[in-house]
């Protein structure tokens, strides 16, 4: 039973990228059901690049935005659980809520006239916007770990630097995961807004159907973004769920 679940769990995910892959680069099949939903549309297809390039500028979106912010907020989540750094553990908290709270649009204004249009304000933005939830979850699932079970290791003639390696990671990796899986999808939707300043990404095609009131682009981009999130929240589940099966010592 618990083989087939495995195979199950595996399977769901190929699938669902298969699926995306072949909506991806298959323009054909998304011009005849556009057709369907918009008959009255005389265009039904975004002219001015293809999905799979748009699909791509913003994934290089997501995926630099979303580096940054799970190598910083993982840093700044171990370095406060430390006692040498325990004292910013306040600062920390309030800075990453401040940057969630900004919003995107808002960080992309006030970052334009100083890094100009294009790729630097949006990884700007999105990185502001997306640390929070890392950094959080890094900082719960460390803090959550048993201080016995800590004692109890050091008793054992482990060094900080082991116990950390060996227990606490492995202990808080779970809650860790989940804070970069909710950065993650949160990230893919809000790299749409990128377009505003010429990053391009899935977020072009919604821009040009609401200026030009066509509906078929703003479904191209909206669709897309909505599935490249579904499949990241799908494999991250799948890691997530992964480690923790992994709860014990080495």
């Amino acid at each position: 039973m618990k083989i087939k679940r495995r195979h199950t769990n595996i399977l769901f995910p190929i699938l669902l990228v298969v699926a995306f892959i072949i909506f991806i680069f298959n323009e054909s099949l998304w011009t005849s059901i556009s057709r369907i939903i918009f008959p009255a549309e005389s265009e039904l297809i975004y002219p001015r690049a293809s999905l799979p390039q748009l699909l791509r500028e913003h994934l290089l979106l997501v995926l630099v935005s979303s580096g940054l912010a799970v190598s910083v907020g993982f840093t700044l989540g171990l370095l406060v659980t430390r006692p040498v750094g325990r004292e910013f553990l306040p600062a920390v908290s309030n800075l990453t809520t401040l940057g969630q709270t900004f919003p995107p649009v808002a960080v992309l204004a006030l970052a334009v006239p100083i890094l100009g249009f294009g790729f630097k304000p949006s990884i700007l933005a999105l990185f502001l916007y997306s640390l929070l939830p890392v950094a959080r979850n890094t900082i719960s699932g460390l803090e959550a770990v048993s201080g016995e079970l800590i004692s109890a290791a050091r008793g054992m003639g482990m060094s900080n630097l082991q116990v950390l390696i060996k227990v606490e990671l492995p202990l808080a990796m779970k809650v860790i995961m989940a804070g970069v899986r909710i950065s993650v999808v949160i990230n893919i939707g809000t790299a749409t807004v990128a377009a505003v300043v010429g990053a391009g990404g899935l977020g072009s095609p919604i821009i040009a159907g609401l200026v030009r009131d066509n509906p078929a682009f703003v479904l191209q981009g909206a669709l897309t973004a909505a599935l490249l999130a579904i499949i990241a929240d799908t494999l991250l589940a799948s890691l997530e769920e992964h480690f923790s099966k992994t709860h014990y010592l080495d």
